[in-house]
């Protein structure tokens, strides 16, 4: 696939207003950038801002590249990578991933070392760990699919030990514990900025849905499960949140004109579009401000400026 050709008029028809209320979240001014093609399926991007780099996972091709701010450079940063899916960083700053062959969380340390967060449940072993953020009180919370043991492509196919479930990890005792197994393929995970909510991506209903859940006063369970977005014929698969609690989500693979990313009012209620020549899977807050919007698509990694900010440590 070609490069995207850079926009050359303001405004830039690939950002869709469905509703006035995206119009104080979009710049006049900036358009869709395209930073990188040749991965074959692109998920979980992550920014440094201390490195001003940021990492994203290209998962058939087992690796994990790094996209240079300051040149613009991309090149492998790992592999193999147990063919890593989704990433974050803890409150500390380190790098957190779901790894798909190790059906596993992991934890790089300052020192470069891995400490092993997650890879069992009661005595079984994890299906394949895809999505996972961090709370502002250090607890980890990861989807944990069979997508990595369903075939070869995406990791090594294998029997499950579990039901798709989502999980949390103590910060003090690193007790997992189970918060929910309803949910047909969970997949992307995120909080409402004052955490009292948890939504996650339903993958495996027809159609997907975005389902919200309370999340408790001692933020370690969760209760009230319903249903936030009905994607209609999209595709959500991951998303963060922005100040306002609007939800950005990676969207597509229904028509081309799904393609890209969609935005939601914290009510459910579709309000913007950025259209991609490709199905949007995951993305990702960054730049010095977190005004910058990056979108891990199939093949490529994408960028645009917006008039928010993600929300701090999504």
């Amino acid at each position: 696939m070609p490069l995207l050709e850079p926009n050359r008029r303001y405004v830039d028809p690939a950002i869709q207003s469905l509703d006035p209320r995206f119009h104080s979240l979009r710049l006049a001014n900036a358009s869709v950038e395209h930073l990188f093609d040749g991965c074959r399926w692109s998920e979980g991007p992550v920014w440094f801002g201390d490195g001003r780099y940021l990492l994203w996972s290209d998962i058939p091709n087992n690796r994990v590249m790094r996209w240079d701010e300051a040149s613009g450079q991309v090149s492998v940063w790992q592999q193999p990578s147990n063919f890593a899916n989704g990433h974050t960083r803890d409150r500390q700053g380190r790098l957190v991933s779901c790894e798909h062959l190790t059906r596993r969380v992991t934890r790089v340390e300052y020192d470069g070392s891995v400490t092993v967060l997650a890879d069992s449940y009661n005595g079984h072993r994890l299906n394949s760990p895809n999505d996972v953020i961090v709370k502002s009180d250090g607890s980890i919370w990861f989807s944990d699919p069979t997508f990595g043991i369903d075939g070869f492509y995406e990791g090594e196919q294998a029997k499950p030990e579990l039901a798709p479930a989502v999980y949390r990890v103590d910060p003090h005792s690193g007790e997992v514990t189970m918060v929910d197994d309803g949910m047909l393929g969970p997949n992307g995970l995120a909080f409402s900025p004052d955490e009292r909510v948890l939504y996650i991506v339903e993958s495996r209903s027809n159609p997907r849905e975005i389902r919200a859940f309370d999340v408790s006063e001692d933020g370690k369970r969760l209760s009230n499960p319903r249903k936030l977005i009905d994607a209609q014929g999209g595709t959500p698969d991951g998303f963060r949140v922005d100040i306002h609690g609007n939800l950005w989500c990676g969207w597509g693979m229904g028509t081309a004109e799904l393609d890209g990313v969609r935005v939601f009012t914290p009510h459910g209620e579709a309000i913007g579009h950025i259209a991609l020549p490709e199905r949007c899977a995951n993305l990702c807050f960054g730049g010095r401000h977190r005004n910058r919007l990056f979108m891990a698509a199939s093949h490529g990694l994408y960028s645009l400026y917006v008039n928010t900010q993600g929300v701090a440590g999504g």
